[in-house]
């Protein structure tokens, strides 16, 4: 006989064996990759969705990767006539991608040759290098093709073989091929494992039985949403942040939202914002249905499935023309990673008139990007570099405790290099990585403190810095103080100057440079 009880522990069953399958690919492409970013960053997620690419199921990567890689794969599945052993890259932020840098290969999982794919495999990496003005691909641009190579929905691997002249025009318009190319095979591999693991558990369990428990696993994510809404007070609640600028002498812009909640639905609208900039702060979409998803997700309970199926009771209205939903061919490098933080800020300010009890203080508000890239001149080396971090910062106070000091907060959920790996694979040194003491908001209970971290290098290169929260400070509640704004300098023959937000800048032998990141909001009098 089955019971309510039964089907309950076979729902919790299936949701551990398609999370199990996502979390193992993120496994293998940690350690297959090349890249420091990718082997010790885990600037990288992965992820499974359904024949109709809705996502079903993500290992516990990267927030803004992961709400947003749906759009890539439904791009994916318009490539035609797709075999076994074939998968797709692409990276274009007008296709379902978010921004150049993160190269998504998506790889369709059939179980029978003429019939169409069950499900799909995904993963998502940041490449530390794709071409474009600077090393790292996030100097401050006016238009996307200047910030890298752009790749539409196109096959990588043919038949479980690697198209040889895709490669090569990837690998032609890079300043770190081998780096690149390994990347990508890692992504190759971990989507094979993810299509063996699938083909493993329908042989085991039948295909019948696991496509209609992704349905009830998406159906059971739409019902925890929808039972939230209608213990959220209804109504209007409106809230508005800024970024400080687009990098081109353009700012503040005004980022504004209205949550408009009702017991059928949530509406998310963006109405207002600021007009798509000249810089590289746009974003599409896709970042913001992930801004979304992240929000909603922390609302519910820890052991809640994170799927489609929890943006279902969700709508969207993002004005064509803005800063939330740009028009080609706008430049939108930074719009991944630090308008998506503010997208986040506002909805939480927005959440926090509904539930003054639940939601926190701002955090950091911006990854503070930085990439160095140049010529690694060293004895043995003699080859291209390109360096690439973000950099933590403190989290906002909670209505019951103080913030996190130097963590990764919100979109962002990667791990700082490790001094001794950053060290053996570029050219730098770092002088100092510490906490930046008092840089928290002040309230009953304090936002946490940002980070300080100081990097010499050692041969000339090119210097990007793409950071935000250098003028707005991250907002207290409930009378909770600001936390401090962030800064960079560089500090050359012992003189230091301070950088622009988004920058880019030429360095000697020597020079040392410094960021400090912004504290969390405070909260409470």
């Amino acid at each position: 006989m089955t019971t309510p009880a039964t089907n309950a522990v076979r729902l919790e069953v299936i949701r551990n064996l398609f999370a199990s399958v996502a979390e193992e690919m993120g496994v293998a492409l940690v350690r297959t990759a090349f890249s420091p970013n990718i082997k010790e960053r885990r600037d990288a997620s992965c992820a499974v969705f359904t024949s109709d690419g809705e996502l079903l199921a993500q290992a516990a990567h990267i927030p803004v990767h992961l709400g947003s890689m749906a759009l890539a794969a439904r791009a994916a599945m318009e490539v035609p006539d797709l075999a076994p052993g074939d998968a797709v890259l692409l990276n274009d932020p007008f296709r379902g991608g978010t921004h150049l840098p993160d190269l998504t290969l998506v790889t369709p999982v059939f179980v029978r040759a003429k019939r169409p794919a069950l499900f799909w495999v995904a993963n998502r990496a940041h490449h530390s290098d794709v071409g474009g003005l600077a090393p790292g691909s996030m100097a401050p641009a006016t238009e996307i093709v200047q910030e890298g190579l752009r790749i539409p929905p196109v096959r990588l691997v043919r038949r479980g073989e690697i198209a040889r002249d895709v490669l090569a025009i990837i690998l032609a318009n890079v300043r770190t091929p081998g780096e690149r190319e390994g990347d990508l095979r890692a992504q190759w591999a971990a989507n094979r494992l993810g299509e063996r693991r699938l083909l493993e558990l329908i042989a085991r369990l039948g295909e019948r039985d696991v496509v209609a428990g992704s349905r009830a696993l998406l159906d059971y994510a739409e019902r925890l949403v929808r039972a939230l809404l209608t213990r959220l007070p209804r109504g209007r609640f409106p809230f508005e942040d800024e970024l400080d600028d687009d990098g081109q002498g353009n700012g503040p812009l005004p980022i504004k939202v209205v949550l408009a909640v009702s017991r059928r639905e949530l509406v998310v609208d963006f109405t207002g914002s600021a007009p798509q900039a000249a810089g590289s702060v746009n974003a599409n979409p896709a970042i913001a249905l992930s801004a979304i998803l992240y929000a909603i997700r922390c609302l519910l309970p820890e052991d809640a499935p994170t799927n489609g199926g929890c943006l279902r009771p969700v709508r969207l209205i993002a004005p064509e023309g803005s800063i939330v939903n740009a028009r080609w061919p706008a430049a939108m490098s930074a719009g991944n990673v630090e308008t998506s933080q503010r997208l986040v800020d506002v909805i939480l300010g927005a959440l926090a008139r509904a539930l003054p009890d639940r939601i926190p203080a701002a955090s950091a508000g911006t990854m503070h990007n930085t990439t160095i890239g140049g010529w690694d001149s060293r004895p043995g080396r003699s080859r291209a570099f390109s360096y690439y971090e973000t950099v933590a910062g403190g989290s906002g106070a909670t209505p019951r405790r103080d913030g996190t000091s130097g963590i990764q907060t919100h979109m962002t959920n990667t791990r700082n290099t490790p001094v001794e790996a950053l060290e053996s694979a570029y050219p730098l040194r770092v002088r100092r990585l510490a906490l930046r003491d008092g840089s928290g908001g002040s309230g009953k209970h304090r936002g946490g403190d940002g980070v300080v971290r100081m990097i010499e290098t050692l041969v000339p290169a090119t210097v990007a810095v793409v950071a935000d929260r250098q003028r707005s400070r991250p907002y207290g509640l409930e009378g909770g103080k600001p936390g401090k704004p962030g800064e960079t300098l560089i500090v050359r023959r012992g003189r230091a100057r301070r950088l622009a937000a988004k920058t880019n800048e030429r360095v000697e032998p020597g020079d040392v440079i410094v960021v400090r990141t912004p504290g969390g909001g405070g909260h409470g009098r």
